[in-house]
C-alpha cells in the first residue's frame, strides 16, 4: 500500500501526558480496503492535531484489518477495535463508550476531510457554548459519478448554515451530512447516544438533539469530499430509503408539533403528500384535510379526508399545516402561502418531503 509509506509516528503531546484529546474521531469500517486508508490519512493530516481516532471493524472480510493495522502502528493516535458484523450502529455506540473526547467527531471511510475541518468546527463549537452539534459543506467525488440528484441534494445541504435555517428544513431531510457531525459528547450522552430504529441513525439522532432544546451549527465551507458511487449504504440499505426517512419524520413530529394530538393538514396531494399522509395515520396521527391546486382532486376524498382549495384552508386554523411536496420552489410557494394566512413557521406549520 503506498500511501502507507507517507505516514510518520505521530504522538500528540496531550495523549503522551495523559490528558485526553479534546476530540475522538469516530469511524466505523466494514470492508473498507479501497479507500479507508484515503480517509484516516485525511484525519491524520488535520491542522487540528489533539484527537483520538476511534476505528471499528466491523467485521471486515477484505484487506481492511491488514491496513488498520499497519495504519495504527504508524500513529499513536489511532485506536483499532474489531467487532463481528452488527452494523454501523452497534460501531458507533461503542466507539462512543471508548471516547474520552468532550467532542465527538464522526467520519466515514470512504470519504476525504479537508486539512482544516477540525480547527474550524472546534473553533466554531468553543466560540458558542450553546452549539450541540456543528457540520460543514461537502462536495460529492468524483465529480462524473455525481448525479443531477445528489447536486441538487448538495446545493440545499450547503445553503442551510446558521441554526434558523438548519432548524426550519429540519423535517426536509438531515440538514447537516453525518460524516461531517462534530457533536458535544456530553449532550450526545443526554439524549440516549445513536440507536437502531430501521431509519437513519444521523437523522434520528440530530432530531433529538433538536428536540432536546440544543443549537446547531455549519462551518460555511466545504471541508469534506463525499464520495459517491452505488455502494453507498444510504444507496443500498433499507434504513436509508424514502420510506424510511418518512418513518422518522412523521414519529418525530408526533413526539413535538404534534404530541397534543393536533389534527393535520397536508399541503400538497400529490405523491409525497400522499405517502405523507399515509404514514401518520400508520402511526396514529389525525389526518384532517389535503389542500391542493388541482382542479380535478378538488371535492375529492384521500385517505378518508377532503381535499379542499387554499382559500378554505382558514376553516383549519386550529390544525397543524404540513409543506409536503418534492420539489424546492412548490415548497417555497406554499411556506409564503401560509405565512400570509398569520400561520408561523415551526409553530403551526412545517415543510417536509
Amino acid at each position: 500500500m503506498e500511501s502507507q509509506g507517507r505516514l510518520r509516528a505521530v504522538e500528540d503531546p496531550e495523549m503522551r501526558s495523559g490528558a485526553p484529546p479534546p476530540v475522538s474521531i469516530l469511524l466505523p469500517v466494514r470492508n473498507g480496503g479501497p479507500f479507508v486508508s484515503e480517509a484516516i490519512e485525511s484525519m491524520l493530516g488535520q491542522s487540528f492535531s489533539s484527537f483520538e481516532l476511534l476505528v471499528v471493524d466491523d467485521g471486515s472480510t477484505d484487506e481492511t484489518p491488514d491496513v488498520l493495522r499497519a495504519l495504527a502502528d504508524a500513529d499513536s493516535r489511532i485506536q483499532v477495535v474489531r467487532q463481528e458484523a452488527e452494523g454501523v450502529v452497534a460501531a458507533l455506540e461503542l466507539a462512543r463508550q471508548r471516547a474520552r473526547g468532550r467532542y465527538l467527531a464522526r467520519m466515514d471511510a470512504d470519504d476525504v476531510a479537508l486539512p482544516g475541518r477540525l480547527k474550524a468546527q472546534v473553533e466554531l463549537m468553543e466560540a458558542n457554548p450553546r452549539l450541540v452539534v456543528v457540520g460543514t459543506q461537502v462536495a460529492y467525488f468524483p465529480r462524473e459519478q455525481v448525479r443531477v440528484g445528489a447536486l441538487r441534494y448538495e446545493r440545499w445541504v450547503n445553503s442551510l448554515v446558521d441554526h434558523d435555517a438548519l432548524v426550519r428544513d429540519i423535517f426536509v431531510e438531515c440538514p447537516i451530512p453525518h460524516p461531517t457531525f462534530l457533536l458535544r459528547a456530553s449532550t450526545v450522552d443526554l439524549v440516549g447516544g445513536y440507536r437502531s430504529r430501521e431509519w437513519p441513525e444521523d437523522y434520528d439522532l440530530v432530531l433529538r438533539l433538536w428536540e432536546a432544546g440544543g443549537r446547531m451549527g455549519k462551518v460555511p465551507a466545504v471541508l469534506l469530499k463525499w464520495r459517491e458511487g452505488e455502494a453507498r449504504l444510504s444507496r443500498s440499505h433499507p434504513a436509508y430509503s424514502e420510506e424510511a426517512f418518512r418513518r422518522c419524520k412523521v414519529h418525530h413530529l408526533l413526539r413535538t408539533h404534534l404530541s397534543a394530538g393536533r389534527r393535520v393538514v397536508v399541503w400538497g396531494a400529490g405523491p409525497v403528500g400522499k405517502a405523507f399522509a399515509r404514514e401518520l395515520q400508520a402511526q396514529g396521527g389525525h389526518l384532517a384535510a389535503f389542500v391542493d391546486l388541482d382542479p380535478r382532486k378538488i371535492g375529492q376524498e384521500i385517505h378518508g379526508a377532503p381535499v379542499i382549495p387554499p382559500g378554505e384552508a382558514s376553516a383549519y386554523s386550529d390544525a397543524f399545516s404540513v409543506a409536503a411536496v418534492g420539489k424546492g420552489r412548490a415548497r417555497e410557494e406554499i411556506r409564503s402561502a401560509l405565512t400570509e394566512l398569520g400561520w408561523e413557521e415551526m409553530e403551526d406549520f412545517v415543510a417536509v418531503a
